[in-house]
């Protein structure tokens, strides 16, 4: 089936080919998780059985090694306190993260990795230097490079 001319931008702009390298970069960041024997086995069993989506990689990559506050963590990812608190929740019952007293205000909560939530992390920084090896290597070091620099200015825009 030729594709209608007239529609096909809606399958070929930017902010759609942007979600699905995304996409395909986040799920090749948690299948080489799934596989990485540093990882606790409970978490890498989670990522193996897609139990662990690209909505908990906000987490992993929005919280502060010291933690953070949840609305903060929730401003950080561009999410609202509501959705970022039913990922913690499940993140914590996982054991990635628990919720202690925040030390700047007793009402406060904050949220914090623990050691398996940590070993986590090494890991999303492994797997993310492993994609971006694989992501230079499919497209070439130079186009690499200006997509880089290209979505670095995009973004800061």
């Amino acid at each position: 089936m030729t594709p209608d001319p007239e529609n096909a931008w809606r399958q070929t702009h930017l902010g759609r080919l942007l979600g699905h390298a995304m996409r395909r970069f986040d799920e090749r960041v948690l299948a080489l998780m799934a596989h990485d024997i540093d990882v606790p086995l409970a978490l890498s069993n989670l990522a193996a059985r897609s139990q662990i989506s690209a909505a908990h990689i906000h987490i992993t990559r929005h919280l502060a090694r010291d933690g953070a506050r949840l609305t903060a963590l929730a401003a950080s990812a561009g999410m609202t306190k509501q959705a970022m608190g039913t990922l913690v929740d499940q993140c914590e019952a996982w054991g990635l993260v628990t919720r202690g007293p925040d030390p700047l205000d007793a009402r406060a909560r904050r949220v914090q990795f623990t050691p398996d939530g940590l070993a986590w992390l090494e890991a999303f920084r492994k797997a993310v230097e492993q994609a971006e090896v694989e992501f230079r290597a499919s497209v070439g070091d130079d186009i690499a490079t200006v997509v880089t620099i290209g979505l670095e200015a995009y973004a800061a825009a």
